[in-house]
C-alpha cells in the first residue's frame, strides 16, 4: 500500500498539470471566434472493432461511448454551446428486425449511461434533447430518452441534441406539410373561395422559410458553425442537408472511438481559419 502512494500522487500531479494546460489552451483559442454549434456523424464504431480484432458485435459501441463523453467535455469546456450527434438514422429501420432491435438495446445502454454521468451532465449544465420521429422508437427507448429530457430540463447552460430515428429527408417534407396545416388555418375565411382553396392573389399563405425552419426537428438550435465525420468519409448520410449549408465540413481520419482533445482542437483551428470566409457566405445567403 505504501509503495503505490507516491505513483498515486505523480498521476494527480500530471492530471492537474494536463487539465491546466488544456484550460490555458481554451483560454488561448477564445481570443478567436469560437464555434456555437458543432455537429458530429460517429463513424467508425464497425471498423474500430475489426482493426483491433474485437469479438463482441457491441465493442465498438462500447468503445464510442467514453469518446462522447471526452468530445462533450472538451466542446463544452472551450465554449461551444451546441453539440448534435447522430445515432441512429430512420434508414436503419430497414435493416433486418434482429439488427434494429440490436440497435435499440445498444441505444437504451447508452442513455442510461447518459443517466449515470449526472454529475457531468450537470457540472456543464447540458440539457439533452432527442430529435427526429421518437415514435418511431421501441418503448423502453423512448420512455429512456424522455426521462433524460426531463431530467436535464432545467440544464441552460449548453445542450446536446441526439438525433435518433432521423434523417433530413424525413425532417424537411414534414415541416414542410406542417407550415402549410398552419398557414392553411391562420388563413381567413375571405382569403378563400366557396370550395375552400386559397385565393391566387392572397401574399398571406406564402410559405417563407422562417416558416419552414419553424417546424423543422432542429429548430431548437442555431446551424451547426462545423459538421464533423469521422473515420475521414466525407458523405453526410441524410444528416442535417438543411442545417449545414454553410458549414465548415471536418473529416478526421480519426475513427469515432479514437476522436478526443485533437480532434476537437484541431477541428476549431480550422474553422477560426475559416470563420470570416463562411459569416460572408451566411450574408451573402
Amino acid at each position: 500500500m505504501e509503495e503505490e502512494r507516491p505513483s498515486g500522487v505523480i498521476s494527480k500531479w500530471l492530471g492537474g498539470l494536463i487539465s491546466t494546460m488544456r484550460r490555458l489552451l481554451f483560454t488561448f483559442m477564445s481570443s478567436g471566434p469560437i464555434p456555437q454549434h458543432i455537429a458530429f456523424i460517429m463513424d467508425g464504431n464497425r471498423r474500430f472493432a475489426k482493426k483491433w480484432k474485437l469479438d463482441d458485435q457491441s465493442a465498438g459501441c462500447k468503445a464510442g461511448f467514453p469518446s462522447l463523453l471526452s468530445v462533450l467535455k472538451y466542446c463544452y469546456e472551450v465554449g461551444v454551446k451546441y453539440v448534435t450527434v447522430y445515432a441512429f438514422s430512420l434508414d436503419n429501420f430497414n435493416r433486418r428486425p434482429d439488427e434494429v432491435q440490436y440497435v435499440m438495446d445498444i441505444m437504451y445502454e447508452k442513455i442510461q449511461g447518459v443517466l449515470k454521468e449526472m454529475d457531468m451532465v450537470n457540472r456543464y449544465g447540458i440539457r439533452v434533447l432527442f430529435i427526429g420521429d421518437l415514435n418511431r422508437l421501441d418503448e423502453p427507448v423512448r420512455l429512456a430518452a424522455e426521462k433524460a429530457m426531463e431530467a436535464t430540463a432545467k440544464n441552460t447552460k449548453t445542450y446536446l441534441l441526439v438525433c435518433v430515428a432521423y434523417t433530413s429527408s424525413h425532417e424537411i417534407p414534414r415541416a414542410i406539410y406542417e407550415a402549410c396545416q398552419e398557414k392553411s388555418l391562420a388563413l381567413p375565411s375571405s382569403a378563400k373561395n366557396d370550395d375552400g382553396i386559397v385565393n391566387d392573389d392572397d401574399d398571406d399563405d406564402v410559405i417563407k422559410v422562417v416558416d419552414l425552419e419553424k417546424h423543422m426537428y432542429m429548430g431548437v438550435a442555431p446551424d451547426p458553425d462545423i459538421l464533423v465525420r469521422s473515420s475521414g468519409e466525407t458523405r453526410l448520410s441524410n444528416f442535417l442537408l438543411w442545417q449545414s449549408t454553410n458549414s465548415l465540413l471536418y473529416s478526421p481520419k480519426a475513427l469515432w472511438p479514437e476522436m478526443g482533445f485533437l480532434q476537437v482542437v484541431w477541428g476549431i483551428l480550422k474553422y477560426q481559419n475559416k470563420c470570416y470566409y463562411l459569416e460572408k457566405k451566411k450574408k451573402q445567403a
